[in-house]
């Protein structure tokens, strides 16, 4: 990396927000909000381009990663030979450096060198990487390099298209390239962390945090666009973080120093902190803004339906300083079910919470991912399969463990439609989530009378105080009962169908399969 600074027409080390963002005006890269906030566009690349990344067949890599279509190999010879291509067009250019680490519990940090092409790309780094970091930590020094300008050439450099992101992990390398979607660099990070913390004994976990008065600490569970950040910015509770967390011996710990929020239909009366924490020193990606008064229109989805803001956590007021709690109590599984089917809430046992952890179901929102422009059902194990590169069993048994060992009570919420499926139905009022999510924290839910459904062996309270008692019987929403139970066969199916991958070892639960259980 020392050939690549030394060889940098102007080179800027850890500057302050203030100056990246009068660094990325006058570079054209950013406008400002009528908010403050810094508002990039990313072109082509709206989202994560998950067929372009690629992870170095090493010796260590070799035999822990669960190599496929989510783990590509590329050769130590053809990553090298990027890298010196790379490295030769960065030479003479204005590069900038954040000094940064990942996981706020010292003992199991990575400390992150992010050089960048882009001044607005080092404000994203600097908002989401944890800043001042405390100490060396166990791990050697990572180094991340991001060149949106360097355009592969696949027939040259063994990639699928321009864009590449390949992590190396016996050179500590992250290289990013032919993409200005900054939210690759956050992922990419995470994706080292769930490959090296489980040898330590900490699982990683796709998840948002908070903590209630007591220290009770909750844990949302999904994919991007399915709740994290929202459900998690409660001003009844603190803030841990919004998306990327571990679980060691000592409790959970935040990865980041920051958020990175989906705005689309994002409103200050449904979700304050969030529009509140956007301001001076937060980037906004992709999102439009008025001409002449520069207010961001947050309804605007016509560059992406993905549009996002990244900022530090201390925009969020009363958020958890250190980025260290407790043990949690409750966890939540969050999933936009797109089939419209699911229940606004149902309480799981141990093998249901297995079963649905490692199903990891729920609906890719549009833009999310590059081709993907409405609501597509899947399933991503671990509810982050595209970042682990270790066999999904690992996170699994670490979950199932700790579960136990502490006592967690586990729920499944449906994020998503109600009532029909997407385009039939209406996506459920986030009102009734939060009341739903708040009646769990409190135990309210625990004397309310409750039911099992067929089609998945779900548990389903009859009554929750503040919601409808139609709204929580999926069934009885619909205007057909006989097509909801057409279209809650299919999905059952899909998860059988999709459980099946797992190996004989992975027994589907009775009750998972709306069998008595």
């Amino acid at each position: 990396m020392q050939a690549i600074l030394a060889g940098a027409g102007e080179l800027h080390h850890n500057l302050s927000p203030a100056q990246l963002v009068e660094k990325a005006l006058l570079r054209g890269e950013v406008r400002l909000a009528s908010n403050g906030a810094a508002v990039a566009a990313t072109g082509k690349y709206t989202g994560r381009s998950p067929k372009d990344k690629y992870v170095v067949r090493d010796a260590w890599t070799a035999e822990r990663v669960a190599w496929g279509s989510v783990n590509q190999p590329m050769e130590p010879e053809v990553a090298g030979a990027l890298l010196d291509r790379v490295a030769a067009y960065l030479q003479g250019k204005e590069l900038f450096v954040f000094d940064g680490a990942a996981g706020a519990l010292e003992r199991h940090q990575i400390r992150v060198r992010v050089i960048t092409e882009f001044a607005w790309h080092n404000l994203f780094a600097r908002n989401l990487l944890l800043r001042d970091p405390a100490g060396e930590g166990p791990f050697a020094h990572w180094n991340l390099i991001y060149a949106p300008g360097f355009q592969a050439v696949p027939e040259r450099d063994g990639t699928r298209s321009e864009a590449f992101i390949v992590l190396d992990f016996s050179r500590q390398l992250v290289l990013i390239g032919g993409t200005r979607y900054a939210g690759e660099l956050k992922k990419a990070v995470f994706t080292v962390m769930n490959g090296l913390l489980p040898d330590r004994g900490v699982m990683p976990m796709h998840c948002g945090a908070n903590v209630g008065e007591q220290g009770d600490v909750a844990l949302f569970f999904g994919l991007s666009g399915t709740g994290k950040t929202t459900l998690s910015a409660d001003g009844n509770r603190r803030l841990l973080g919004d998306d990327e967390h571990g679980w060691a011996d000592e409790g959970v710990f935040n990865f980041e120093g920051g958020c990175y929020a989906k705005t689309i239909g994002l409103s200050q009366e449904k979700e304050p902190q969030i529009w509140n924490a956007i301001r001076f020193g937060s980037v906004l990606e992709n999102v439009v803004v008025n001409p002449q008064s520069r207010v961001p229109d947050y309804a605007d989805g016509s560059l992406t339906e993905n549009t996002r803001a990244a900022y530090p956590l201390e925009h969020i007021p009363g958020a958890l300083a250190g980025g260290v709690a407790g043990h949690p109590r409750t966890i939540f599984f969050l999933s936009a079910d797109a089939f419209g089917v699911l229940p606004p809430i149902a309480r799981l046992d141990a093998e249901q919470a297995m079963y649905y952890f490692l199903s990891g179901y729920t609906s890719k929102l549009a833009g999310t991912e590059r081709g993907v422009t409405s609501p597509e059902a899947t399933f991503s194990t671990a509810f982050g399969e595209p970042f682990l590169p270790l066999p999904p069993q690992v996170y699994a048994r670490m979950l199932g463990e700790r579960i136990t060992r502490h006592g967690v009570r586990v729920f499944l919420v449906n994020t998503g439609w109600i009532g029909g499926p997407y385009g039939v139905g209406r996506r459920i009022d986030l009102a009734y989530t939060r009341t739903l999510v708040r009646a769990a924290l409190a135990g309210e839910l625990e004397d309310v009378p409750w039911h099992r459904e067929p089609h998945f062996g779900l548990l389903i309270p009859e009554r929750c105080p503040g919601v409808p008692d139609s709204i929580l019987n999926p069934k009885g929403m619909w205007d057909d009962g006989s097509a909801y139970d057409a279209k809650a066969a299919e999905l059952a199916r899909k998860f059988a169908d999709n459980y099946r991958r797992f190996g004989e070892g992975a027994r589907e639960p009775a009750a998972a399969a709306g069998r008595d259980a």
